[in-house]
């Protein structure tokens, strides 16, 4: 039977895991891929303990025991991810970023965590191109109106977007050869000249 305070908790944890940041998801799915302590990717100690409590305190992860790896050394508390974290870890890995200047930060760690697990990321990177056409179409169209530094702004931003397009274009025709992933990187990505 739920409380209201069960109830309570249950909606601060699902806020609390809305809230994640990167280094915290970034955690969640490595603890996702088996039992882990706290030596975690190149992430500093430090962090890596203050996410792991975070991520308990969530119920995304549960400590599930300690081992002591080398005798007369630590003992560490080994964790494991929860139904909900595991939910977590897949409706991020499968989400794309809002914004192109996530690719390089928050995509990237998502395609490396997928290629760790030997997941297909072609979903991630078509929802991504998806996601991010409508953006690149409306920069094209702003470019043609604006003037003086906020057209100098507008450019900047237009060829970055074009760069991502043009990366996330080679990445889906990857698997269908060489010649495929060529012919993408070579096309454009916007339709207008600019």
């Amino acid at each position: 039977m739920m409380t209201v305070a069960d109830d309570e908790q249950a909606d601060d944890r699902s806020a609390g895991e809305r809230r994640l940041s990167l280094a915290e998801r970034l955690v969640l799915c490595l603890v996702r891929e088996g039992p882990a302590h706290g030596q975690i990717w190149p992430v500093p100690r430090a962090t890596v303990y203050r996410i792991l409590q975070r991520l308990e305190l969530l119920g995304l992860i549960r400590a599930t025991g300690e081992q002591r790896p080398n005798p007369g050394g630590p003992v560490r508390s080994v964790y494991t991810v929860t139904p909900a974290g595991q939910a977590a870890a897949q409706a991020w890995l499968s989400t794309p970023v809002e914004h192109s200047r996530d690719v390089m930060p928050e995509l990237m760690v998502k395609l490396a965590l997928l290629d760790r697990a030997g997941a297909d990321s072609q979903a991630l990177v078509r929802a991504q191109y998806d996601q991010l056409l409508p953006l690149a179409a409306a920069l094209d169209d702003r470019l043609s109106v604006t003037t003086g530094f906020e057209h100098t702004l507008v450019l900047w931003r237009r060829e970055a977007m074009t760069a991502t397009m043009q990366f996330l274009a080679e990445a889906l025709n990857e698997s269908q050869g060489p010649a495929a992933a060529h012919q993408a990187a070579t096309a454009p990505a916007l339709s207008g000249n600019g």
